[in-house]
């Protein structure tokens, strides 16, 4: 049997599957049956992700205690490389990151996502961060799981709403097998990928979250990323610790959102590929050879510091030869803060594939234990470094994620308890109002929000969102020239059934308009048919639209000029089409009774 043969017996079951759920299943049995599966797939997903990098760092890390760290140089520097050319020459599909990129596909995607996103993230990360790239796995593996998703509805031919169930579904599996914290992976869905919260919403998140946990745990066992006890109580006295801790988190957030831009534009200016890969990489092994704690993930810096162990968090960095230095050591930790920010940064623009998410945690971990660590040693009070150092990790997310929510219920749930609930509220708030003020939209948001097609829980704005200007545009009117004559005019409207006409020139430059109203007076006077030019009669538009315009724009130029029609041209002035307040209302009221109405 050739390829050919095996597709056509592959479509001809689909369709009889097809059929026989269509008699069988509703669409809302379908969906709890498919979210499990996802689940399962998520758990399997998060696994193989996990333990293939562990592997090759296992491999790599031996070779490094041989030449005295001098390999931290080299394998980032590989591992960036490496990627570039798998993805540029095997995978040939762009990796992208996952979250922005489910996002995108909910608002501007009809949900539908690239299905080689499926393998391709999970290959390029594992080549990334197992040779030491500073980037994490969750976005990797998001974009993996979310591709699942949205291929399962493509495949079973699903409507839109679903399929964005789907992903969201797929996200929080992925979060809830990687972390074993299945409320946590829901309220992710919720807050980051904007689902709505819904009877219908929240049945299959829970389901998808169960499976992938129950898989998780059947591989791994309880084996979990963060070791640790939590033997501190929260001292209410020390509160405004967390608030401060909260403002510094903030700091530390605004810091790496606007540093990912800058270093963003500047290695974007760098054409070529390879070299791209080639300075990246070597900024990189530079970073981790002077800070080895830089490398890779970084989840074991973080169990040593909730478990005080200094020393083995800062170990091989070769001008700290003791710890007994207090301001020496403080100092380490900042520019561990620093340079970590870089790294992760140069890691994913010079072409690595990898996602933010553990670098968050990363920060909030040493953020959190160099803050205690200075207020203790100071004197000012004797504050719990674990605590501080989890709390922290939930104040980052807030920050940089813009997730605080996420970060709130993450670290409860990994801490098995609800002890620290009450300052992970106080510096995840305080967080989230700091770095609001500095910086409106997260990493995964900003450059959507900017385009006007981030998704987002404002109602009105989401379904604007879900529109399509392209989708709107009427071009079935009879354009005219200015210097033509109203017996020209009069011609153009006995061969149209519209009342208004656009006039143009030779280049197709949009002038003016006119309408029935403006030559219902002279229309029917003959005598002026050959001495009456039309730019006489011609009135100028009160707004134009852009074809690049976002719908919230076009709306406003609406309520903005009180037309009911208004022109649309391209960046330079041609004339394209009009667009209608009526055609877009109608537009409006379809994609909000598809946005609000429920799967039977």
């Amino acid at each position: 049997m050739n390829f050919s043969e095996l597709k056509i017996k592959l479509d001809s079951g689909l369709k009889q599957f097809l059929v026989w759920r269509g008699r069988n299943l509703k669409d809302k049995q379908f969906t709890y049956i498919l979210s499990v599966v996802i689940g399962l797939l998520s758990g399997l997903t998060a696994v193989v992700i996990k333990n293939t990098v562990h592997l090759v760092e296992l491999i790599l890390i031996k070779g490094i205690s041989q030449t005295d760290g001098y390999l931290y140089l080299v394998y980032p520097l590989v591992g960036i490389l490496l990627t570039v050319i798998v993805v540029r020459m095997l995978l040939r599909h762009e990796v992208g990151h996952g979250i922005p990129n489910a996002l995108y596909a909910i608002s501007k995607g009809s949900a539908n996502m690239n299905k080689k996103g499926i393998y391709a993230s999970i290959i390029s990360s594992a080549i990334t961060v197992g040779f030491g790239g500073s980037a994490g796995l969750e976005g990797p593996t998001v974009s993996s799981t979310t591709s699942m998703g949205s291929t399962l509805g493509q495949l079973f031919k699903l409507n839109y709403k679903t399929k964005v169930l789907l992903i969201a579904c797929a996200s929080s599996g992925a979060l809830a097998a990687l972390f074993k914290a299945p409320v946590a992976a829901i309220v992710f869905a919720l807050e980051v990928i904007m689902i709505d919260l819904s009877a219908v919403s929240l049945v299959p998140l829970l389901l998808s979250s169960i499976a992938a946990t129950l898989t998780s745990r059947l591989i791994l066992g309880e084996d979990i990323l963060f070791h640790f006890d939590l033997s501190d109580a929260f001292n209410p006295s020390h509160s405004i610790f967390y608030v401060m801790l909260g403002v510094t988190a903030g700091l530390v957030s605004v810091y790496f959102t606007r540093m990912y831009f800058f270093i963003a534009r500047w290695m974007e200016k760098i054409n070529h590929r390879l070299l791209r890969a080639l300075l990246g990489g070597l900024g990189v092994g530079l970073l981790i050879f002077l800070f080895p704690p830089l490398y890779g993930e970084g989840y074991s810096i973080i169990n040593a510091l909730i478990e005080g162990d200094e020393e083995r968090a800062l170990s091989g960095i070769l001008w700290l030869p003791e710890l007994s230095n207090f301001g020496m050591v403080v100092l380490a930790f900042v520019a561990i803060i620093l340079l970590k920010t870089i790294a992760t940064i140069l890691t994913l623009k010079s072409g690595g594939v990898g996602g933010i998410f553990a670098p968050s945690l990363f920060l909030g971990t040493i953020t959190g234990y160099t803050f205690a660590r200075f207020i203790n040693g100071l004197g000012l009070a004797n504050l719990s470094n674990s605590n501080f150092t989890l709390v922290a990790m939930g104040g980052m997310m807030a920050g940089v994620l813009h997730a605080p929510l996420t970060g709130i219920f993450l670290i409860a749930e990994i801490t098995g308890g609800y002890e620290l609930f009450l300052p992970l509220m106080i510096t995840s708030s305080i967080a989230f109002i700091t770095v609001k003020y500095a910086s409106p939209h997260s990493v995964y948001t900003r450059q959507l929000a900017q385009r006007g097609e981030l998704l987002t829980h404002h109602k009105d704005q989401a379904v604007l969102t879900l529109m399509n200007l392209k989708n709107e545009i009427e071009t079935n009117f009879v354009t005219v020239r200015p210097y033509q004559t109203l017996g020209n005019l009069v011609e153009a409207v006995a061969q149209s059934n519209r009342n208004l006409f656009p006039v143009v020139d030779e280049e197709n430059q949009f002038l003016g308009v006119v309408t029935l109203n403006d030559i219902r007076k002279v229309m029917f006077d003959r005598s002026q048919y050959d001495s009456m030019a039309i730019h006489e009669l011609m009135t100028a538009a009160p707004e134009f639209i852009y074809q690049s315009d976002t719908m919230e724009h076009v709306m406003e130029k609406f309520d903005a000029s009180g037309a009911w029609n208004l022109p649309v041209i391209d960046m330079e002035g041609k004339y394209v089409g009009f667009v209608s307040k009526s055609k877009l209302f109608s537009a409006y009221r379809n994609r909000l009774k598809d946005f609000y109405d429920d799967m039977d």
